[in-house]
């Protein structure tokens, strides 16, 4: 048996032995015709790209935010074709013979009615962005080296790069390279339905609170539809050149951070919160006497207006701004239940808008933290540990104008194949944060708060609004030993049905009332208006 065996496997290994052999005998005798060809016989073929076209990333109304021009791009061969006649076409005359003198096929920018033949192919490639190209461009975010880095230019990456998107033109040509007139050419064009993403943003919205916030160094605009939360302007500032990212990574002033997303010091915004929680617990009738100061267990907290507000209520303590007011009563709260609000209207929560675009938690203090009386103090109207985003301050002003049901803000609306119809679209995500009868209250408050102030700069021509302002503290002081403050201003309009909800945030602006508040007004004025 063993011996069979012995002589089953010199069997299988000579017959493996001769396959091999005859095998590699086939490769070198191939390999020794193919090099006795001359190179000018050999057959090969020349490929001529004339552009990528991405899929289009478009707002609500199915309008492009990249891709909105399109240029003709011809791909020439030199040897076949006339010079002169050739050149009348070129947008650029001198490049254009430049190129064409070398005899190396080449692609250039064309005339619309550039006339096709046997040496010139004509393809329609999108611009993906416009030099100098600013509008939403912290939503749209931008590609390098043929993928997308940042905002939906990364999250979208595989949707909008994926498929044929390729525009070129082949042909034979011999082993040199040689171009063989004659034998015709095959040409891929990108197919015209390309994939895209459906946005939440309005364009016409967008520029209005682009525009609001030109003189804005640094900050933030959020503009959200009430009932559905979804985001019809986010811009941030500075802006950046989509088409010169380079000079966006070495300008100090950090244009491609987006401040919208990131986390501030909130300031009197919170004192809604600290209401909100008054009126659940049974203190919407609370009255205090301020007088310029508290002492909260041995720490001084002084009111903006240091000789105080005298007899506040409720209201008026909104309206005024009053700091102490909100201390004094929040320390009649359950600290327990006061910081759980907190986090239902979305303080110390991340909001997820995309991939890669997520708006940061912030600072929601423990329970724990909050039985300090002084860290309790300075919560009760927004300042100490606590920080929030732009986005979350706008969800909370959401669930103060839509009668208690917050929505989840939402910047992607769906997918589209054809550029009409919206596909994978999900809807709302609301959750009930207070009783009707509170958010109403609330909205009162926030109507009162700028009616009633004789000097707010947010009060609308055409439109009545409601808002409230923050100049919150940082800590920070410049050279002349003032401090930093955040201006803030978060608000709604119309009043009677509320439709929009706008946030200002502007880093190191000074007074809510002073900077915020007329870009605020600027941005209800004109919406209004559209």
């Amino acid at each position: 048996m063993r011996k069979k065996a012995e002589n089953g496997i010199l069997t299988l290994t000579g017959i493996f032995f001769l396959i091999f052999t005859l095998i590699s005998c086939n490769y070198y005798r191939l390999s020794a015709e193919r090099q006795s060809i001359p190179a000018s016989l050999r057959s090969v073929s020349v490929t001529i790209n004339a552009g990528i076209s991405e899929g289009t990333v478009y707002d609500r109304n199915m309008r492009p935010l990249v891709n909105k021009k399109r240029i003709s791009a011809a791909a020439a061969v030199p040897e076949l074709l006339d010079r002169e006649e050739t050149a009348v076409y070129a947008l650029d005359r001198e490049a254009f013979m430049e190129r064409f003198d070398t005899g190396e096929p080449f692609t250039f920018e064309c005339r619309e009615d550039t006339p096709g033949s046997e040496g010139l192919t004509v393809f329609s490639v999108p611009v993906r962005v416009e030099k100098g190209s600013f509008s939403a461009c912290h939503v749209i975010g931008y590609v390098s080296q043929g993928e997308g880095v940042s905002g939906v230019e990364y999250a979208y990456d595989k949707i909008l790069r994926g498929g044929c998107g390729e525009n070129s033109v082949t042909y034979s040509a011999d082993g040199s390279g040689n171009i063989l007139p004659g034998d015709g050419k095959d040409v891929t064009r990108s197919t015209a339905d390309r994939p895209g993403a459906v946005l939440t943003i309005d364009s016409d919205i967008q520029k209005i609170c682009e525009e609001a916030g030109r003189d804005i160094r640094k900050g933030a605009i959020v503009c959200a539809d009430v009932s559905t939360g979804d985001i019809l302007a986010l811009a941030s500032f500075p802006e950046f050149d989509i088409s010169d990212i380079s000079s966006a990574v070495s300008d100090e002033d950090s244009p491609l951070l987006n401040r919208a997303l990131c986390a501030y010091s909130v300031g009197s915004i919170f004192k809604l919160v600290t209401a909100c929680e008054g009126i659940r617990e049974g203190y919407s009738g609370y009255v205090y006497n301020c007088t310029g100061s508290f002492d909260a267990d041995g720490k001084d907290f002084h009111c903006h207006k240091l000789d105080g507000h005298g007899i506040q209520t409720m209201q008026e303590a909104v309206t005024n701004s009053c700091n102490t007011y909100f201390i004094s009563m929040s320390r009649l709260l359950d600290v327990k239940q006061f910081r759980e609000l907190a986090f239902d209207l979305g303080f110390g929560r991340e909001t997820h808008l995309c991939s890669g675009m997520t708006s940061s938690a912030g600072v929601l203090p423990t329970a724990g933290e909050l039985m300090i009386p002084a860290e309790l103090a300075n919560f009760s109207f927004g300042q100490g540990k606590l920080t929030a985003s732009p986005v979350q301050i706008t969800q909370l002003t959401c669930a103060v104008a839509n009668g208690g049901k917050m929505p989840m803000l939402r910047l992607i609306k769906g997918i589209t194949i054809d550029g009409s119809d919206t596909a994978n679209e999900k809807p709302p995500q609301l959750s009930c944060v207070m009783d009707e009868e509170t958010a109403l209250s609330l909205k009162k408050m926030m109507m009162h708060a700028v009616r009633d102030n004789d000097n707010s700069n947010a009060k609308a021509s055409g439109v009545i609004v409601g808002a409230k302002t923050s100049t919150a503290q940082t800590g920070r002081f410049d050279e002349d030993g003032n401090e930093l403050c955040h201006a803030w201003i978060t608000g709604f309009f119309p009043a009677q049905k509320p439709a929009y909800a706008v946030t200002v945030l502007i880093e190191d602006g000074g007074y809510g009332n002073d900077a915020a508040a007329p870009v605020f007004r600027e941005i209800a004025e004109k919406i209004s208006r559209k």
